[in-house]
């Protein structure tokens, strides 16, 4: 239910809550993970990896059933999207389009990242190895992410560059989805010196 009312009220491209059920890969895509992260950890992988491949091939969503996923998430637009075998992605995060929740490349360890609760992932953002990102962080478009974030802080660039803080750290990004630029951004964030970006 938290899933399909993130869409609802963070998308504005959706008009209806029938939209989203028959229409949005996102939440189709996430819903398919949910039943292969029951069978995974059920112990039924081959059915589990099954659904994978199949929200892959159609979706060009891929979302490893062992990773773990919260409640209230929004995949916008979808395509592109990598969730790593032991990523974790805590509750109410909107993750834009080709986002990656990469792993280190260690087989049998620990290797994805760890991404807080209230979290926006801007388009093409690559977060790669066991770093965590805190609560209520907004990532930027095309960012690369190699090193933890603090909880509440703006990051843009490649590797990421901390920019600015929310003047509100229980701030949410995710939820407003206010991009970098915006009137309501700006005035919910102190910004520092953009030297080097």
């Amino acid at each position: 239910r938290a899933d399909i009312l993130a869409v609802r009220d963070r998308d504005p491209a959706c008009t209806c809550l029938p939209d989203v059920f028959l229409y949005f890969k996102g939440f189709h895509a996430l819903q398919t993970y949910r039943v292969a992260h029951y069978l995974w950890k059920s112990g039924r992988r081959i059915l589990a990896h099954y659904l994978q491949s199949q929200v892959s091939q159609n979706f060009q969503i891929d979302i490893h059933p062992n990773a773990t996923l919260g409640s209230g998430i929004m995949l916008d637009h979808g395509t592109g999207i990598v969730i790593g075998e032991t990523a974790h992605l805590g509750h109410n995060c909107s993750v834009l389009h080709h986002v990656t929740l990469g792993g280190s490349g260690k087989k049998g360890v620990d290797r994805h990242p760890k991404v807080g609760n209230g979290v926006l992932l801007g388009a093409g953002a690559s977060v790669l190895g066991n770093i965590k990102i805190g609560d209520g962080c907004q990532v930027g478009a095309g960012t690369l992410v190699i090193e933890d974030l603090p909880p509440g802080v703006v990051a843009v660039g490649v590797p990421a560059k901390i920019i600015g803080k929310f003047v509100d750290i229980t701030a949410q990004p995710s939820i407003g989805m206010n991009q970098l630029g915006s009137k309501e951004a700006d005035e919910n964030i102190i910004m520092y010196g953009m030297d080097g970006i």
